[in-house]
């Protein structure tokens, strides 16, 4: 088994328009070994989140690989996609993306309902009141999320996003609709989770205190990765 859990190399991204071609990544190659984090900076505008959505197979390359585990998945067709990013990858964005008509604990179950996990619905219903302890938030479960604050909202998303421990997490701008305090908590439960969960953390931000929290920096500029 490689050392690596994700492997890109020479990611290409081209969008067609009316003037022509844009070209947002021009040659992307990125080595994050399991169970380490890293940070993507750059402008708004640079390609960041699509760099992440191509990572995450919610997007497809122009060119190039993206690989986990040593198996290529950017040429995947959507279903098996799907089922790859149930298994394999955690989500946690700028806005929480929570059901707002379901409990803390019924937005966090979601992610189960797809049936890909071996585990049994109980003991999915124990993982995510553990992850709720864990975050801070066992007097929340039965909360719908217009009663939380936005800090417990993207906490929830968070735990979402872990519920069925995922390989590799991926956040974009996962601090950037929060005040400073809020910010600070999200950023350092991430260091804490990365780190006790073994799992591989990829983070997209403007935020130089959140990327300075990750083993790795990167900037995206004119479509390439340079280490920070």
């Amino acid at each position: 088994m490689s050392d690596f859990l994700l492997q890109v190399k020479g990611l290409q991204k081209k969008y067609s328009e009316t003037a022509g071609e844009t070209e947002v990544l021009r040659g992307i190659d990125l080595e994050v070994p399991r169970g380490r984090s890293v940070a993507i900076v750059g402008p708004s505008g640079c390609g960041k989140s699509t760099l992440l959505n191509i990572l995450g197979l919610l997007d497809k390359p122009t060119a190039g690989t993206v690989s986990l585990d040593g198996k290529d998945y950017a040429g995947l067709g959507e279903t098996a996609a799907a089922k790859v990013r149930n298994q394999r990858i955690g989500f946690v964005f700028q806005m929480h993306h929570l059901l707002p008509q379901c409990s803390v604990l019924e937005n966090v179950l979601i992610p189960t309902l797809a049936g890909n996990t071996k585990a049994s619905q109980k003991e999915m219903l124990y993982y995510a009141a553990e992850l709720l302890d864990r975050v801070g938030l066992t007097g929340r479960m039965n909360y719908l999320p217009g009663q939380l604050s936005a800090g417990q909202r993207q906490r929830a998303a968070l735990v979402r996003a872990l519920i069925n421990k995922p390989a590799l997490l991926l956040a974009d701008e996962p601090t950037g609709a929060l005040d400073h305090a809020a910010a600070e908590q999200i950023a350092e439960l991430m260091v804490e989770l990365n780190q006790q969960e073994k799992l591989t953390l990829i983070v997209v931000t403007h935020s130089m205190d959140l990327a300075r929290k990750m083993d790795r920096r990167y900037e995206l500029a004119d479509g390439l990765l340079k280490t920070l």
